[in-house]
């Protein structure tokens, strides 16, 4: 656990992803972060996917605006630089792994180019034994190869409060790590650095990231993605 967020904020952080708006987990259609740019000789039906597939983090959940998230961020760096791709935003508030194993066959009827794993944070929350998570998320990962072997995958870590045990939080971590060298894909040590536990980079709720929080995820994400593109 990073040393500069304290033990309490974090328990809420992580405490709060499974709570928040669970009404909200529900098969929903993914969305486009943002259009894509249409430049001379480019197309939308052109352009590779990026697909975030995740929980309320990635669900950009209290913004007015979903693209004012992480993952609309992403699209817009894209979109200035521009990149021919086309971010889709494929986050569901309160999701679990298991829920992500579930309706990721779903998600994928559209094609992927890039697939970006944002989930296991609510297991976690949950108690869930780590082994079951791990499962959930390879199962996820495995369809992902098996219906596009050419997709490129990046991985989003999460970690556990050190209240949940030094055992478990340290299990709960090698989750990914171990997913990463399995799979041999990109990994984001852990999606929340700098913000977690930070009331300057979270709403009112103290939990959820505000606009610049994202802005500050983002640049997290983008430092590992760019490289793939």
């Amino acid at each position: 656990m990073n040393s500069i967020f304290s033990i309490a904020r974090i328990f809420i952080v992580v405490m709060l992803l499974t709570a928040c708006n669970n009404n909200n987990n529900k098969k929903t259609e993914p969305t486009e972060a943002t259009p894509a740019t249409k430049e001379k000789g480019v197309t939308a039906m052109k352009a590779k996917t990026i697909l975030f597939f995740g929980n309320s983090l990635t669900a950009a959940y209290g913004l007015d605006d979903p693209a004012k998230g992480f993952a609309g961020l992403i699209q817009k760096r894209i979109d200035s630089l521009k990149m021919d791709y086309k971010v889709i935003n494929g986050g569901v508030s309160g999701e679990t792994s298991s829920g992500g194993n579930s309706r990721v066959d779903w998600i994928l009827k559209q094609h992927v180019d890039v697939f970006v794993l944002e989930l296991g944070g609510n297991d976690g929350l949950r108690g869930i034994p780590v082994k079951e998570t791990k499962k959930n998320l390879q199962a996820i990962l495995n369809k992902v190869k098996a219906k596009y072997p050419d997709a490129k995958l990046v991985l989003a870590g999460m970690q556990m409060p050190p209240s949940m045990g030094k055992q478990y939080t340290t299990d709960f971590k090698n989750v990914y790590t171990d997913l990463a060298k399995t799979n041999d894909l990109t990994l984001i040590p852990f999606l929340l650095q700098g913000v977690g536990g930070e009331a300057k980079f979270n709403q009112q709720d103290g939990i959820h990231p505000t606009v610049e929080g994202h802005k500050m995820i983002a640049e997290t994400v983008w430092k590992y993605l760019e490289p793939i593109l």
